[in-house]
């Protein structure tokens, strides 16, 4: 009996001991540790995570709120219901909020353009709680606004209760969903207006304020063109950074880091992690033909082509060979009508004979289906 225990237990070991070494081997090491205590590395293009640190971990982030603020009214000038030259007045309540600030006097009156370009610059939070009000009515509504589209981003692990990131209770985010609102918001190309600007003067206020990037790497880190620095004594300091060298874009997301140097440094080493480490492949372009010459059945038009709707982007490390070969799938019999955008084939991409991507291949216009005349004889 005993005997029996004895190899049962060590069967058990064994097999305790086999699915130990296989989690040791599947768990990839990081490649480098930070004194932050969370981090995210990500390549814009793709969305691909490069590293991360406690990546999911609820911080206070101070003024990368602002991120959300900025998106929220680029995105109202897209839709057109806020214009860079719409003049708005200063509240009491915007001119005195604390921290960092760009001293407008309540009763002045300044342009979009220049409160942005305060918020982006000079991370002022007067600024930021006077757009807010234009955007809004009331800082209150804005902030429901600001926790509205987090959600809508699935930003899940965030809930914002003011406009600017001064502390707050129950005010906080994450590494990855600063990283989420931050990929958002460079769809925006006006943001670069003002992110890669290092020295101005905010012209239009009262006090002639000058203005000073608060995001260093802007000036000596090459291609840097934002995004956001934070510092409260609660977040600590705080950090979302974007670099493009030619055709790779990376994201860097610094929180509660012990020093401002420290922010920048790590932020520094990430990305040269990414660049030395990864490149970008530029596959295909959006709309370009796949197959040329289609043949459609029963409609005013006997041909189209076969596009695809995206860009075709892959993250490779830098060793890694470019070669890539494509499947093209086209549908038996395609048949009038036929609207632009319908699929009507599939390509798939490999590597080595391994599936990179499947994509939809999709007409290049409508067709519309052929009228049918008949003859009689007389």
């Amino acid at each position: 009996m005993i005997n029996h225990i004895a190899k049962y237990l060590s069967l058990v070991l064994s097999i305790l001991l086999i699915f130990s070494n296989i989690s040791i081997a599947l768990a990839a090491p990081q490649p480098f540790d930070i004194q932050a205590k969370s981090a995210i590395l990500m390549e814009y293009e793709t969305g691909t995570i490069l590293y991360e640190k406690n990546a999911d971990e609820k911080f206070p982030i101070a003024s990368l709120t602002k991120i959300m603020t900025i998106l929220l009214a680029l995105e109202s000038i897209d839709a057109g219901q806020l214009k860079l030259n719409d003049k708005v007045t200063v509240s009491e309540y915007a001119s005195s909020m604390g921290g960092s600030q760009v001293f407008l006097h309540a009763g002045e009156t300044l342009s979009v353009d220049a409160l942005l370009k305060a918020i982006v610059v000079a991370s002022g939070n007067d600024a930021c709680v006077a757009i807010a009000e234009k955007i809004s009515g009331s800082h209150e509504v804005f902030v429901s606004r600001m926790n509205q589209r987090a959600k809508e981003l699935g930003m899940n692990n965030t809930n914002f209760v003011n406009c600017t990131g001064l502390p707050a209770d129950n005010h906080y985010s994450t590494a990855r969903d600063v990283a989420i609102m931050s990929c958002e918001l460079l769809k925006h190309p006006a943001f670069f207006r003002w992110s890669s600007i290092w020295v101005d003067t905010l012209e239009e206020s009262r006090n002639k304020t000058e203005l000073a990037n608060t995001n260093k790497l802007v000036r000596f880190y090459d291609g840097t063109d934002g995004i956001k620095t934070g510092y409260t004594q609660e977040a600590g300091h705080c950090l979302s950074a974007t670099t493009k060298r030619g055709n790779m874009r990376l994201l860097s997301v610094v929180l509660n880091a012990p020093t401002s140097q420290v922010r920048f440094s790590e932020a520094t080493k990430m990305m040269d992690y990414g660049f030395a480490n990864f490149k970008v492949v530029s596959f295909l372009k959006k709309n370009q033909i796949i197959k040329p010459d289609i043949r459609v059945t029963g409609g005013k038009e006997e041909y189209i082509n076969g596009i695809i709707s995206s860009n075709v982007n892959f993250l490779i490390k830098s060793d890694e060979s470019t070669e890539f070969v494509q499947d093209i799938e086209i549908d038996e019999k395609i048949t009038a009508p036929l609207e632009k955008g319908e699929k009507i084939g599939t390509l798939t991409i490999r590597q080595d004979d391994r599936i990179i991507e499947t994509l939809d291949i999709i007409s290049d216009r409508d067709v519309f289906k052929g009228s049918c005349i008949i003859k009689f004889a007389k």
